[in-house]
């Protein structure tokens, strides 16, 4: 027979399980941010710095772990959507003092 405590551990382990693999989907792209590019440093010498942003999301969702690339993907949106705010629009990579968690440099450059 069952432990009475297999149903609701499998039911909080799915759940977890569902959680991590949608955590990405919680991100919100804001309308201009795609078009934020990732730079190097020297790519930004004719560009107006506007500061730092540092952003962070859940790099294990309960005892799931998340994947880098997703964690990657969700830091960068992110710091693209804190572009916009700062008045930027581009996003010089900086520090990554743990995993979930990194600064950008975000700069304001002419256009092309």
């Amino acid at each position: 027979m069952p432990s009475p405590l297999a149903r609701p551990f499998f039911l909080y382990a799915t759940s977890l399980v569902l959680l991590a693999g949608c955590a990405n989907e919680l991100i919100d792209v804001r309308p201009g941010s795609q078009n934020i590019p990732l730079l190097a440093a020297n790519q930004v010498a004719q560009c107006q710095f506007q500061g730092n942003t540092t952003v962070s999301v859940l790099a294990q969702v309960g005892f799931v772990s998340r994947s880098v690339e997703a964690i990657n993907g969700d830091l960068l949106q992110l710091a693209r959507n804190a572009a916009l705010d700062a008045g930027g629009n581009a996003l010089v990579p900086g520090d990554r003092p743990e995993l979930g968690k990194q600064t950008f440099g975000v700069y304001h450059c002419p256009l092309p």
